[in-house]
């Protein structure tokens, strides 16, 4: 089963900083847009950051200058430098890749992502 793998969650004091990261180990991808989310212990669901497949950035107003997104495009992983960690930063934090055209591929193996994209089963963040 190809699926996003999330890792390097932790629990921090607040003003700590962590990097997460997200890829499909083995494989590279082409023409694929990348999103981080969260979801907190309550359930409410955030869009936290995206970088577009020529590297375009975009982010929350709610994680703006305190988090950077960016692509090794070296072992096609994706990291999420997060800085002056919150309390209310707690989250599952999940990844999600999607696209026109996304496609990921290892030697004769290939995995397209649907319409809406494909998760990882993400990585927990606890901010105190």
């Amino acid at each position: 089963h190809v699926q996003l793998v999330e890792s390097g969650g932790g629990s921090v004091q607040a003003g700590e900083s962590l990097r997460l990261s997200c890829t499909i180990p083995g494989f590279t991808s082409d023409r694929c847009d990348m999103h981080w989310s969260r979801v907190t212990t309550g359930g409410q669901r955030e869009w936290v950051a995206s970088i577009s497949a020529d590297g375009a950035e975009t982010y929350s107003d709610t994680v703006k200058g305190r988090f950077a997104i960016n692509r090794d495009k070296s072992d096609d992983t994706v990291y999420l430098e997060m800085m002056d960690l919150k309390p209310e930063d707690t989250a599952m934090y999940r990844c999600n890749t999607r696209g026109a055209g996304c496609v990921w591929t290892a030697g004769d193996r290939r995995f397209q992502p649907g319409p809406l994209g494909s998760w990882g089963q993400g990585t927990q963040v606890t901010v105190s």
